[in-house]
């Protein structure tokens, strides 16, 4: 006798996600969908009584959007959600839904409802914040004033010189390996979506991951390492991503900047001061990784302070 979560159980969607994996998806993507999915067959089971996956309506994925939105909301787990989605986030868990029916459709598989007939959540539009350069450069100096180690100041300094010097994401800057940069600071990675590009280090960031270097004593392949990672055992392994996002937060309290601020401030801070200096829109688009222009536009955001310096110059009634 099938039970309730048998019933409510999404189908062939083992075979959904190793259909991703074999599409050469990146791990990240992978994990995200079967989280998703985990979460709306959870919901099934749970919040529904058992819904059958074949019996679920248009009005079933509204009922999933207010879950989602709600404070009952738990995780894929099964534990109790700390905090609240954001709009993106519920539209990733959507998406994946989405995706997901289409897969079966192209399975010739039998489906409730239509991939198209989910519809995603308007997004908030945010007034961008950026902190000022004097801030920027105050959390990236920081280490070197807060750490007692001096290796991890060492290290966290050469990290966040490199992230603001090239703009790369955070999955990108923890997965560099030595190799990949030559002498002049060019290098070669590998983004989002498997997206080969270059990115470039600034001398003050070359002579930073320098530092840092010279007072390694290992064989780890990879630029930012643990401490940890002095270890013989652990020279596969590199920073994560929480930790140094974790850390910013921490440098940023200290410093009493009131403007939220992580590593991906620090993409947007590079992006917008290159387009203060008169960089070329496309130029940028081609160092961020983008594949389209108008990506890029949204993507570089003037400060305020910029704004009001244009505003004082070219208003005619000044």
């Amino acid at each position: 006798m099938a039970t309730k979560s048998d019933k409510s159980r999404l189908p062939f969607r083992e075979d959904f996600l190793l259909h991703i994996q074999a599409n050469n998806y990146s791990k990240e993507t992978l994990y995200n969908y079967e989280r998703d999915l985990e979460t709306f067959e959870r919901f099934l089971s749970q919040d529904m009584d058992g819904l059958p996956f074949l019996n679920i309506t248009k009005r079933t994925i509204e009922q999933f959007k207010a879950y989602l939105n709600s404070q009952d909301r738990k995780t894929a787990n099964g534990f109790a959600a700390e905090k609240e989605l954001k709009s993106g986030s519920i539209n990733r868990t959507l998406t994946s839904l989405r995706r997901y029916l289409s897969y079966l459709i192209d399975m010739d598989t039998e489906t409730p409802i239509a991939p198209e007939s989910i519809k995603l959540l308007r997004m908030e539009k945010k007034h961008p914040q950026i902190s000022e350069l004097a801030e920027l450069q105050k959390l990236i100096e920081s280490p070197m004033k807060f750490e007692k180690d001096s290796m991890i100041a060492l290290r966290n300094r050469a990290a966040l010189e490199t992230l603001f010097a090239s703009g790369m994401r955070i999955s990108e800057l923890i997965s560099i390996k030595r190799t990949q940069i030559d002498r002049t600071g060019k290098i070669f990675i590998q983004g989002k979506g498997k997206k080969q590009r270059f990115v470039y280090l600034t001398e003050r960031a070359k002579k930073h991951i320098d530092n840092y270097l010279k007072k390694r004593a290992d064989d780890s392949p990879f630029l930012f390492i643990p401490n940890r990672g002095k270890n013989a055992s652990d020279k596969n392994k590199h920073i994560s991503p929480n930790y140094l996002q974790m850390k910013i937060k921490q440098y940023r309290e200290l410093l009493n900047i009131n403007v939220p601020t992580s590593a991906h401030s620090l993409r947007h801070g590079f992006a917008t001061y290159l387009a203060e200096q008169g960089a070329n829109p496309a130029a940028i688009q081609i160092l961020l990784g983008h594949e389209s222009l108008e990506t890029t536009t949204r993507y570089v955001h003037a400060s305020d302070k910029y704004a009001e310096a244009t505003h004082k110059r070219f208003h005619p009634l000044k």
